[in-house]
């Protein structure tokens, strides 16, 4: 099952990729969506094989997965791979410079259910797909006018 969503930023592809690669950031902001969030390299400087073990709660059950950056290509792409016991998600994060001065940023998610019951929920996110797109959406767009802002504050 496929999600997919993009948004176009006013802000430099490099501003953009420096923000959407800010990991530090990231972690705290999942830290205060009440995720643990636990760094697992030894990597010193962004780039492929950097991981986190990361556990939160989903439709009422507790979840862990491992996370790890697969593919590093400064300022254009980013590829996750994200595997658990029930799932494995494949998150691409593409950027485009549409001018100097506007970016296209457009993440995919790909859910790949392991077992039975990572199919059934799976399914379950299948009949609720259309909800689950514009939360996804949305969330998309508000991180896009947050680089914005900082773009903005920053120039």
């Amino acid at each position: 099952m496929k999600f997919s969503s993009k948004e176009d930023v006013e802000a430099p592809i490099d501003f953009v990729f420096a923000q959407v690669s800010d990991f530090a950031s990231l972690e705290r902001s999942a830290l205060r969506r009440g995720a643990e969030v636990q760094r697992v390299d030894d990597l010193t400087s962004a780039g492929a094989g950097m991981a986190w073990d990361a556990a939160f709660e989903f439709r009422g059950k507790r979840r862990q997965t491992r996370l790890e950056l697969v593919e590093y290509d400064a300022p254009n792409a980013m590829n996750f791979l994200s595997t658990s016991q029930a799932l494995t998600a494949d998150v691409a994060v593409e950027l485009v410079a549409l001018s100097r001065k506007r970016t296209r940023l457009q993440m995919t998610i790909d859910l790949k259910p392991q077992n039975l019951s990572a199919r059934l929920l799976v399914q379950s996110l299948k009949l609720a797909r259309g909800s689950i797109k514009r939360k996804f959406d949305k969330r998309m767009a508000g991180f896009a006018r947050d680089i914005e802002q900082r773009h903005a504050r920053s120039a």
